[in-house]
């Protein structure tokens, strides 16, 4: 029963290296426009990644900019270079899986900040995640537990539950994961990293009251994955339990890491959005779109 479990799992494995190596990576890439006047604005980047412009500070989030994961092929451009990036004033991280935590990238960024503007980004990491990171070229690295807060100028960014894991390896399991929500004044932003739908949804809305809620709508398929990740349909039931104003989809369309359809996600997320009389409420956004929040 066990090798026949063990193949039938590496047979899905296959199939799914197979789709990647032999579909066309397509997408296009574009500067970000630039905030003004303190507004807030989100760039999508591709996959879980974002640039974010809230109380007049740029941050990057879960930056991966690679064109393999190991023998997973990118099948979506990022949206923006790393060299037509502001000067990042903060990298956020949730958790240490390759697809989030992704160490080129996350040089690269330091690097590009330190030449734009001769300063060096700070970075936030859940807890025990510093010996992954330490290396790269930041400032300084503050690791945050779930519910403790730093500031970065105006922009509070406060670490949130989540309901996944956070190995970076199959041993160590012992490293942190989260999401976070970033407020300057009555502008909030709130990206949940990887998770599966939780009742902690409820308590980040009603303790943190985030305006935009981005959540992940894709690796969804076989239905075991949802234990880590939400459906579409699962994320519409976690925006609304936390009663955001707008939700980004994200988590889709970048990497095939599951055996859903890769046109799926965005299908259900429209479908689910229409049955809930809540369409107006998403904001898709392409690669390399910034969207802006008043």
């Amino acid at each position: 029963m066990l090798n026949t479990a063990i193949r039938r799992k590496a047979r899905s494995f296959g199939r799914i290296v197979g789709h990647s190596a032999l579909t066309r990576r397509t997408g296009v890439t574009r500067k970000p426009v630039l905030a003004t006047s303190g507004q807030m604005g989100i760039t999508f980047i591709g996959h879980s990644s974002f640039l974010l412009q809230i109380g007049g500070k740029n941050f990057v989030i879960d930056p991966n900019f690679a064109r393999w994961l190991f023998v997973l092929k990118r099948l979506r451009r990022p949206g923006v270079r790393i060299a037509d990036l502001p000067p990042i004033d903060a990298v956020l991280v949730t958790h240490a899986h390759f697809d989030h935590l992704h160490r080129p990238s996350l040089r690269a960024i330091a690097r590009n900040t330190l030449r734009k503007s001769g300063k060096r980004p700070l970075l936030i990491v859940p807890k025990n995640l510093r010996d992954l990171v330490f290396d790269l070229g930041y400032s300084s690295v503050t690791e945050l537990k779930w519910w403790e807060s730093v500031r970065v100028g105006p922009v509070e960014i406060t670490a949130t539950p989540a309901n996944h894991w956070g190995a970076r390896v199959i041993r160590d399991v012992h490293r942190g994961f989260c999401g976070f929500v970033l407020r300057a004044g009555e502008q909030s932003l709130y990206h949940s990293g990887d998770t599966a739908y939780f009742d902690g949804f409820h308590e980040i809305g009603k303790r943190l009251h985030p305006r935009v809620a981005m959540l992940p709508i894709g690796a969804y398929d076989p239905p075991s994955f949802r234990r880590v990740h939400t459906s579409p349909e699962d994320a519409v039931q976690a925006f609304m339990d936390m009663n955001a104003s707008f939700m980004v989809p994200m988590h889709y369309g970048t990497f095939k890491l599951s055996q859903e359809p890769m046109e799926e996600p965005l299908a259900r997320l429209a479908a689910e959005a229409n049955r809930r009389e809540i369409a107006k409420c998403m904001a898709v956004v392409e690669e390399g779109v910034t969207k802006f929040f008043s």
